[in-house]
């Protein structure tokens, strides 16, 4: 159950749109969006997804006459990597063999620890999240595979979004309580902020490096001092 004026408040605090947004609950797990101006709404849309109590918002843009209750939402955009992309390969060609392939990010090839490549996609919600795929070049065959970035919740059990294997029908209706996991975290990129920022506050510690002249040496968990009583 989401709760209507945190998820206003979060929302609107996210996105900062500069005229306004107002939130009204539709019912039936819906909600309307309206924006007081196309800037803030497309700046919005193109961030997307965007999630709250880490569930998946699935965002739609309404044309004139359409009712909001009767649009399917099934789609949402998706920042994905490809990683182990064989040296060569032309890579408009692989992200255009990804489907409902929208635009590829040249800025993370060749860089330092990017060794994959950007696609942005739309992704059908109904489907399992995919986690590789075999593509073809030349005469060769290999296997590239898949990370979302900021991923939601997802079923370790059928791999769709929005709910966990606890709460899963595909799984209910097997009738199994304990099986395999086929997806597990490892779907999940690593935030863009953390593969590049190192906070100016970090030291690296180096052998024999255990505090200088007139610098006091404590060690902090959990919150706790730990001292060298016993």
């Amino acid at each position: 159950m989401i709760q209507l004026f945190a998820m206003k408040s979060t929302m609107a605090n996210l996105w900062h749109p500069v005229r306004g947004v107002r939130i009204r609950d539709l019912g039936e797990k819906k909600f309307l969006f309206q924006f007081f101006h196309a800037m803030d709404m497309d700046r919005v849309l193109k961030g997307s997804p965007w999630t709250f109590n880490n569930h998946l918002l699935i965002l739609y843009k309404l044309k004139v006459g359409e009712d909001p209750l009767q649009v399917p939402l099934v789609f949402t955009p998706f920042w994905v990597q490809i990683h182990e992309v064989p040296i060569g390969l032309y890579y408009e060609n692989l992200a255009t063999q990804m489907g409902n392939f929208m635009e590829y990010d040249v800025s993370y090839l060749g860089k330092e620890n990017r060794n994959f490549m950007r696609i942005r996609v739309q992704i059908d919600v109904r489907h399992p999240l995919k986690r590789r795929k075999q593509i073809l070049y030349g005469e060769r065959r290999s296997y590239v595979t898949f990370k979302y970035e900021r991923l939601s919740l997802f079923c370790f059990f059928c791999g769709r979004l929005g709910h966990s294997d606890s709460f899963c029908e595909t799984k209910m209706n097997i009738g199994v309580e304990m099986a395999d996991l086929g997806w597990d975290l490892s779907i999940r990129a690593q935030s863009r902020r953390s593969l590049s920022m190192k906070s100016i506050w970090l030291r690296e510690e180096t052998d024999g490096d255990r505090g200088g002249p007139g610098e006091e040496n404590t060690e902090v968990r959990m919150g706790q001092q730990k001292t060298g009583e016993n």
